[in-house]
């Protein structure tokens, strides 16, 4: 059994939805963000970044002690050897996975993280700080854009790399992003949310980017944002 220790943010998602798509046994440990349970010492054991998702494999390939983990994207490799599933089994189709998984934890995450903040969290708007990450994720956009304008999926098959973006993806109304100006972008957006795993991954899942999000009270703010 894995334990996935989680909370509905993009990145969170990313591990729910492997897991919806692969079947992969695994039990949900709610993480409550705004109570600060991020940083009880028992979760810093695990991740030590203080941040979601994190996991405790109890039953390893090799059969040895748990294997705690960290980092979205190290866990959604370590998950697809586990399962042999999304991820090719060919040296250049590997690589070539890895490549859109380390672009979207290194550019595409945070920067639509940072506009997602300013334009969503922040207590008083910042125009350059939202014009600044708009750009930018709107540049990252593109490049996955002209990626799919010849692919079906970001690798050759649907992958890890798919799953790993889909969720940052997913809130381009927060982010102030027209999916229309990115039509290939837009094609696969949809196909990976007709997907039945992508539904399940999302049903019930509170929208942390959505119009009709859960107002945060001046404690949790200083919780989640340290002010």
């Amino acid at each position: 059994m894995i334990d996935l220790y989680f909370s509905p943010t993009p990145n969170g998602l990313k591990l729910k939805l492997f897991f919806e798509e692969t079947g992969l046994p695994h039990r949900i440990v709610p993480i409550a963000l705004s109570k600060g349970e991020q940083f009880a010492p028992e979760f810093l054991a695990i991740s030590p970044n203080n941040k979601i998702p994190a996991l405790v494999d109890h039953s390893p390939i090799d059969g040895g002690a748990p294997v705690a983990m960290f980092e979205s994207g190290a866990m959604l490799v370590y998950l697809a050897d586990k399962a042999g599933m999304l991820m090719p089994t060919s040296p250049r189709g590997r690589n070539t996975v890895l490549q859109w998984l380390f672009w979207q934890v290194g550019g595409l995450g945070p920067m639509a993280g940072q506009i997602g903040h300013f334009n969503v969290h922040a207590p008083e708007k910042v125009a350059y700080a939202i014009d600044r990450y708009a750009r930018e994720t709107a540049r990252l956009y593109g490049v996955l854009d002209r990626r799919l304008a010849d692919h079906e999926f970001i690798a050759d098959e649907y992958s890890i790399a798919d799953i790993a973006c889909y969720p940052w993806i997913a809130p381009h109304e927060a982010f102030g992003l027209n999916l229309k100006l990115f039509p290939n972008l837009a094609n696969w957006f949809a196909a990976i949310g007709a997907r039945p795993a992508t539904f399940r991954t999302y049903e019930g899942v509170e929208d942390v980017y959505g119009a009709r999000r859960r107002r945060l009270s001046d404690a949790e703010r200083r919780v989640l944002f340290g002010r």
